[in-house]
């Protein structure tokens, strides 16, 4: 139940108000002074103050309640203020806005009018509380996976000591960055550290896959729609863009932005602008966009499927990540932090690399990069006890000629006791491992949709 205040110094206004909230279910107490009111408010648990603006300075300035909101809002931010007066102008209510009321309402009232504006009030004021809470629990939440997991470079190769050092210079100014490199080399995690390097590390970090966007669904995820924009829109919707203002909106999978909506992107690298679906309104958008790709954008240029100014916006800075097989002295110090992540994760001992181990690591190709290593270490984890020998890795050379039939055999007999959703996780990395990383061909060749393939990359983390 919620309570109200309700402050006037005319007795009928207070009991009529007192009788129609009562009747309605609220909780209702009521003062007829701003020092009462003041009282009430540090000695009560008041959801909403509805006070009006004169009392015994004068009856028509409104002056006494505007200094009342004002002390109000700054005794407790979060409370709901209304005003009501009988002398209203415009210049009051705009004051009393300013200072920190909900809304304002003119005597004498309407009942149904001043319900809606309370309910509205209070229902807002309970969305703004679960926001705060929400991402109160998200930084929490977010904090414990930096604990957990890390999200920490390993940078013992000349390559990568190259690549940090050049981006610790470049990540403060504000330019836009476009991240190359094949599948699986960790392009979101290097956004991830450039936003972390830049100004903006203390706002939000917005990961986008361009690649699980449908054409038809591109302006509502990226700019946000309007309740009624169309047959499905029910409520109001933040886009990504608006979700990373004044922080870092990441464009994961670039190359499959759909031709016809390259335009509207391109708009808003140029204007910093904006529109939701369904709204005239335009917006600015203060962002920093960072971009990753593992397609020949150039080669897209060339063949009129890419956007050549869209490119010229994205390319402001491009950092190419290289392969981990190019990356041999990082290889050994990956594979233990990745193996102290997972067996925290599981709860259990971390086990150590043999020698055999670490020879087996080095001499492999990887072509599913630092992502196969990832989940390469996991597995192991998960099998060995204190040491991680050679058959705890499994990685065996799938070549060319195994049929598709014969993947998911071997797949599927890994163990008795996986899950379904277990194998469908193994038999699609094990595709793109067979596509050389190639989500398109990986997805082609499981006769799904690129869409509905990568939904299922999200889905398992891949």
């Amino acid at each position: 139940m919620s309570h109200i205040l309700i402050a006037d110094d005319d007795a009928s206004i207070v009991a009529a108000l007192r009788l129609f909230l009562k009747s309605e279910g609220f909780k209702v107490t009521t003062a007829t002074s701003p020092a009462e009111v003041e009282f009430l408010i540090k000695s009560k648990e008041i959801d909403l103050a509805l006070i009006d603006l004169n009392y015994q300075l004068d009856t028509t300035s409104g002056q006494e309640g505007l200094q009342l909101t004002e002390k109000l809002k700054k005794y407790d931010a979060d409370l709901v203020v209304v005003c009501m007066t009988g002398w209203a102008t415009v210049e009051v209510a705009v004051q009393a806005m300013q200072l920190g009321a909900g809304d304002f309402i003119q005597k004498p009232w309407e009942n149904d009018r001043l319900l809606s504006i309370i309910n509205n009030q209070l229902a807002l004021s309970r969305q703004t509380k679960n926001n705060l809470k929400l991402t109160e629990e998200n930084n929490n939440l977010k904090q414990q996976i930096a604990i957990l997991d890390g999200n920490e470079m390993v940078a013992q190769s000349a390559a990568m000591k190259t690549l940090l050092n050049t981006l610790a210079q470049i990540a403060k100014a504000d330019i836009n960055i476009l991240i190359t490199g094949d599948n699986g080399t960790g392009k979101s995690l290097l956004a991830s550290h450039i936003h972390q390097l830049s100004s903006r590390t203390d706002n939000a970090f917005v990961s986008v896959n361009m690649g699980a966007i449908t054409d038809s669904l591109f302006e509502s995820e990226m700019f946000g729609h309007v309740k009624g924009a169309f047959t499905d829109a029910k409520e109001n919707r933040i886009g990504r863009v608006e979700l990373a203002e004044q922080g870092t909106l990441f464009l994961d999978e670039v190359a499959n932005i759909p031709l016809a909506q390259q335009a509207k992107l391109l708009r808003l690298l140029e204007e910093h602008q904006f529109e939701k679906v369904g709204a005239s309104k335009t917006q600015q958008a203060d962002i920093r966009v960072i971009s990753a790709t593992n397609g020949d954008l150039a080669q897209m240029v060339a063949d009129k499927s890419f956007r050549q100014d869209l490119l010229y916006r994205l390319n402001t800075f491009v950092v190419e990540i290289p392969p981990l097989k190019a990356r041999l002295d990082d290889i050994v110090p990956m594979a233990e932090n990745f193996i102290a992540k997972s067996a925290a994760r599981y709860n259990k001992s971390s086990p150590k690399l043999s020698a055999q181990a670490k020879e087996q690591l080095l001499s492999y190709a990887w072509p599913g990069n630092v992502r196969e290593l990832s989940h390469t270490m996991e597995r192991a984890t998960l099998l060995a006890h204190d040491e991680i020998l050679s058959e705890h890795l499994m990685l065996v050379d799938i070549g060319l000629s195994q049929q598709p039939a014969e993947l998911v055999n071997s797949v599927a007999n890994f163990s008795n006791e996986m899950t379904m959703e277990n194998i469908e996780k193994m038999v699609i990395e094990q595709r793109l491992k067979l596509n050389k990383g190639n989500a398109t061909d990986a997805a082609k060749s499981l006769a799904m949709s690129r869409s509905a393939f990568y939904r299922r990359l999200d889905k398992f983390g891949l």
